[in-house]
């Protein structure tokens, strides 16, 4: 058990590792394509682990794999009537010092050979596509692998979330329901207490069998299934089901016992009906859909993503509540990669889910990743890429308004200003990454519940 979570802990190190990979592949190509010079590549934060250098790029991993970077010369433009060569600002303040200090040390990467392979130099049009080619790179592996599961493996449940339900038996339920205990779980000695055994455990339904007819009306479908059960009568009921490929007769004691109302949602009305149970679940299957399929999909996630993005601030309150007060963690929260590596070292570890469906979970969850990467890193703030795309945007609509004006060029724009709010944002992801992460540890999410 132990060494299929540490594989599953594995799996997800290396599909996060490709992800971030991939993630910087996007910004180096067209960044080297548009002849800008990229003198690092960076898998990870920290110390360095591996490293070589090819040409005038260092390609190599660090110990904490939480990110990447690539480093291009020339990020930021020197400042509009100063002398480059200075190296000392002659603006004061605490917030004027940083600024030209990171101004200053992205000049001094800039050797007189390189001066036209500077990233600010780049048409505003290039530098949108290698600050997007990121970005863009985690949307197309969401796409890939979302397919894979939507079109190669299937899903369990439609497009509108409804689950594929078969007449296949997916759980048996051992005790009849009653008020004090409606999921009709046995006693911890295995036995019924308060009630009795439900008419499909006493009838010896089990667990994967594929239900051909009740009381003589053939079942193809969970739907005719319950149907049958409904117009069934009380008392011994024959149940035919197919079990390993040979049929087998069964008779069962039907009852008629009080239920809940449900609305068209599934929502309890708090009203009851007697009705025929059985005290069966049905089991689900997978079923593909088109690739056409794939678009809308990823479109209404990426919808629910955008809305968690834009509530993320109330979202780390309440994990914040959760994590240093005794109020229950809130299972369709935010989980940090500690959180997701354990889900998915527990997947890898269950005994009775096949392989099939623990590929399908890791992919979706990696694909779920690798579209949350795609839209987070789109914020039109620094030090996220949509801050830099946000940048020559501002510069493209500038240069176009002097144009129309007759005015003169006013240049690239100065991005170092918004440094400020980049170690606002910094402090606050680091912020969110240790919150996150100490939940994680304290209150984890877990499988196993």
């Amino acid at each position: 058990m132990i060494l299929l979570e540490m594989l599953g802990w594995l799996i997800f190190l290396i599909g996060v590792g490709v992800s971030i990979g991939l993630h910087e592949v996007g910004h180096l190509l067209p960044a080297k394509a548009f002849g800008v010079k990229v003198t690092q590549y960076m898998v990870g934060f920290g110390p360095t682990a591996w490293a070589r250098r090819r040409g005038e790029t260092e390609y190599g991993v660090k110990w904490i794999p939480l990110g990447g970077y690539i480093r291009m010369i020339g990020m930021y433009p020197p400042e509009k009537g100063a002398d480059p060569t200075m190296l000392r600002a002659s603006s004061t303040g605490r917030w004027s010092t940083l600024i030209n200090d990171a101004r200053q040390a992205s000049l001094e990467e800039v050797k007189p050979e390189d001066a036209d392979r500077v990233f600010y130099k780049l048409p505003v049009r290039k530098r949108i596509v290698v600050m997007l080619g990121g970005p863009v790179m985690n949307l197309l592996l969401a796409l890939v692998m979302f397919t894979i599961v939507i079109s190669a493996i299937g899903l369990q449940v439609d497009l509108q979330g409804n689950p594929n339900l078969t007449n296949r038996v997916g759980a048996v339920v051992q005790c009849l329901p009653t008020k004090d205990d409606p999921q009709g779980d046995a006693a911890a000695n295995g036995e019924c207490s308060g009630s009795t055994p439900t008419p499909a455990y006493a009838g010896g339904l089990k667990v994967a069998d594929t239900i051909l007819s009740v009381a003589g009306t053939p079942t193809a479908t969970w739907e005719e299934v319950q149907a049958a059960i409904k117009a069934a009568p009380t008392g011994d009921v024959v149940v035919v089901v197919d079990r390993e490929g040979e049929q087998v007769v069964l008779t069962v004691p039907l009852e008629a016992i009080d239920r809940p109302v449900l609305d068209e949602e599934g929502n309890p009305t708090g009203e009851t009906e007697e009705r025929n149970f059985l005290g069966i679940a049905p089991a689900t299957e997978r079923v593909t859909q088109p690739v056409t399929a794939v678009p809308g999909y990823v479109w209404d996630l990426s919808v629910r993503s955008v809305a968690t993005i834009v509530t993320l601030p109330v979202r780390l309150w309440e994990l914040a509540v959760s994590t240093f007060t005794d109020a229950p963690r809130d299972d369709q929260g935010i989980v940090g990669p500690v959180g997701v590596g354990r889900i998915t070292g527990e997947i890898v570890a269950l005994d009775d889910t096949p392989v099939i469906d623990k590929t399908a979970y890791i992919l979706s969850l990696l694909a779920g990743l690798n579209l949350f990467l795609f839209l987070f890193n789109l914020i039109p703030l620094l030090p996220l890429d949509g801050g830099h795309v946000a940048g020559a945007v501002w510069e493209s609509i500038k240069r176009g308004w002097a144009r129309l004006r007759h005015k003169p060029d006013p240049g690239p724009v100065d991005i170092a200003k918004a440094l400020p709010v980049t170690y606002v944002i910094s402090i606050f992801l680091v912020g969110m990454g240790a919150l996150v992460l100490l939940a994680d540890l304290i209150e984890p999410i877990s499988l196993r519940g």
